[in-house]
């Protein structure tokens, strides 16, 4: 069945009220018609099995069958703060981040960044990502569609962390897997975790120490050299199998 998300004023006790871009996705990609089912979700816990009763250009008007408070998201609200990779490979970071389960995801600038964004390229790839992370957000059936925040340098990553529970950097110098195993096994649903993640070229030294005085704690994920855009799927795996019932 197809997810539509929609925001809380949109639905009442009966019907909702689809609206955006989804009414032209529906009406001419979809070609649904009057009749047809699909599942609304309120961006929060609700999920809404609707059948369309009108579609108009400007607006889908749904009948709501049945709702029912769904357990699909991870119970931490976890934030990726992941360094600008080269290419499109951020494309991919969004997708997989939001199928494991990332609540939100910032894109940082870091010293050994090699992307560069002016304002109006910065514009253009936040409009594309966040595109991705609502087609990933359908797909894997999340209750609500990730953000993807503005660009932020390392420093300000780290100051939007600080109310945040857990923050954690892998770092490749970082050992005693013993360490990180208890630190990973010592969240609790509820917590909000910050996990910071470098470029290609990985985090300057400088960047760790300001990490560790902004009181991020630095891990290890094995003996391997990870990807930039493997590290964070790693963890997010992680975090995923212990957290879920």
């Amino acid at each position: 069945m197809h997810r539509f998300f929609v925001k809380p004023e949109q639905i009442g006790e009966r019907e909702i009220r689809i609206l955006g871009g989804d009414v032209n996705h529906i009406s001419h990609v979809l070609r649904m018609r009057p009749g047809d089912e699909l599942c609304v979700c309120d961006g929060d816990k609700m999920e809404y099995t609707s059948r369309i009763l009108e579609i108009s250009p400007e607006e889908i008007r749904v009948e709501i069958l049945y709702g029912q408070e769904q357990g699909l998201e991870l119970p931490c609200r976890v934030t990726l703060f992941q360094g600008l990779p080269k290419g499109d490979k951020m494309e991919l970071i969004v997708q997989k981040a939001v199928e494991l389960g990332a609540w939100e995801i910032v894109p940082m600038v870091t010293r050994r960044a090699v992307v560069k964004l002016d304002r109006k390229k910065e514009e253009a790839k936040l409009r594309r990502w966040q595109g991705i992370a609502e087609s990933a957000a359908k797909q894997a059936k999340r209750m609500r569609i990730p953000k993807v925040c503005p660009v932020m340098t390392f420093a300000q990553a780290a100051e939007y962390a600080a109310g945040m529970e857990v923050r954690l950097i892998p770092y490749e110098l970082a050992k005693d897997m013993s360490a990180t195993r208890k630190v990973l096994e010592g969240i609790r649903p509820g917590q909000r975790v910050g996990i910071f993640i470098g470029p290609e070229g990985g985090f300057d030294p400088e960047e760790v120490e300001l990490a560790c005085a902004h009181g991020i704690t630095p891990i290890t994920l094995g003996k391997r050299i990870l990807r930039t855009e493997t590290a964070g799927f790693a963890l997010l795996s992680i975090l995923m199998y212990l957290l879920e019932e």
